[in-house]
């Protein structure tokens, strides 16, 4: 069975920014190779400015976002909507709805919506209490105008089922596996292999990148620490500006060939993760799947996935001792090993991508209006 499928809610593929287009650009292919018609929804100031890549139709629609910040978002998604009307897909698939959901009444009657949640938005610090407080209204929009769901997380799962009445579809993210025989240290970063401490995230403040590096720099090592990731907005140029004075922290900008970041993970001396909200974050099973030894931000989505194979931190003085000693005893390999493992068993695109067709094809078996009209008075009771 054929469909025509549209992924909206990213800022489009080849990734150039965050996890939602990381999932964009694997998951879009493998449903072409899988036999279906797939248009993903780029920016029109995407990088890449052609109308196809690898087999996904490519529209690119108007997006202020570079004018009007955050509230341009509202914009590209509503103008992305107005085009998918026109195109009699089958299934939108949505990623996030942080700025969809608000025109959910605008969504085609004649396709199927599904929505991936994504993480508990309104607890990301960055947002100020209004702004928080209209993320929960938003959160329950998408949860009225979807005809089914995924989330990236159990613990996301939980919470939707728990709040409103639903059953999300638990799909992780993927991760890629690369040949050890093809890794080395990139060239350009000036740093050995087991000689360089890394931390590769977005710049926003629940990714706790300040207080890494608030421990970081009291440390008394040598090794540097690369930090990878656009410094393009306020947050990360207070971040430069606080910590550009030490010459061991290396902002990198950021870098999204897969096989330099696998690299980078694979050879690093410790590995920080520090997201605190949101699911199953993809940069966390790449390093997972590139052997890196990680140092974890101890939350509840980091623990589900990584369990006892991680190091886990809480504050600037846990960082500092990290850096400086490693815990005594630690089986550094085994910790790997078993991280590696679960990649393999839980974690592989291929398997991921099946997942979601399987739930797709499930979806649209399922009487559409019968399960709407079920979830909806759940939702309004």
């Amino acid at each position: 069975m054929s469909l025509r499928i549209a992924i909206m809610g990213t800022r489009g593929i080849p990734n150039h920014y965050g996890g939602f287009e990381q999932l964009a650009e694997y998951l879009a292919p493998g449903l072409v190779q899988a036999g279906h018609n797939v248009t993903v929804y780029n920016s029109h100031n995407h990088p890449y400015q052609e109308k196809t890549w690898k087999g996904v139709q490519i529209r690119h629609c108007y997006d202020p976002e570079y004018l009007l910040g955050s509230a341009g978002q509202f914009v590209y998604d509503l103008n992305c909507l107005i085009d998918a009307r026109k195109r009699k897909y089958d299934v939108i698939l949505q990623l996030g709805y942080t700025s969809s959901s608000v025109w959910g009444m605008l969504f085609p009657r004649n396709s199927m919506i599904l929505y991936n949640l994504d993480g508990l938005e309104w607890q990301r610090t960055k947002y100020s209490p209004a702004i928080r407080k209209f993320l929960l209204y938003a959160e329950k929009l998408a949860v009225k105008y979807s005809d089914f769901y995924i989330a990236d997380s159990p613990v996301i799962q939980s919470y939707f089922r728990d709040k409103y009445g639903i059953e999300p579809e638990y799909i992780a993210y993927g991760a890629e596996l690369f040949s050890p025989a093809d890794l080395r240290v990139p060239d350009g970063f000036g740093v050995r292999p087991g000689e360089y401490f890394l931390l590769m995230a977005r710049m926003e403040p629940e990714n706790n990148i300040e207080t890494i590096l608030d421990g970081y720099t009291r440390s008394n090592t040598e090794m540097p620490i690369l930090v990878v990731g656009d410094t393009i907005n306020k947050f990360s140029k207070r971040l430069r500006a606080k910590f550009g004075g030490d010459k061991r922290v290396i902002f990198t900008g950021g870098i999204y060939d897969q096989w330099k970041m696998h690299c980078l993970k694979s050879f690093c001396r410790l590995y920080f993760h520090g997201h605190s909200t949101g699911g199953t974050n993809p940069s966390l099973l790449e390093a997972m799947a590139s052997e890196a030894l990680i140092a974890a931000h101890d939350n509840v989505f980091n623990r589900q996935v990584l369990e006892d194979n991680a190091l886990y931190f809480s504050s600037p003085e846990d960082i500092a001792g990290l850096v400086d000693h490693l815990p005594p005893g630690l089986d550094t390999v085994g910790m790997k090993k078993e991280n590696l493992e679960k990649i393999v068993q839980r974690y592989r695109w291929p398997d991921i991508i099946a997942k979601y067709e399987r739930f797709i094809l499930y979806s649209l078996s399922t009487q559409k209006s019968n399960a709407k009209d079920i979830l909806y008075k759940r939702y309004s009771g």
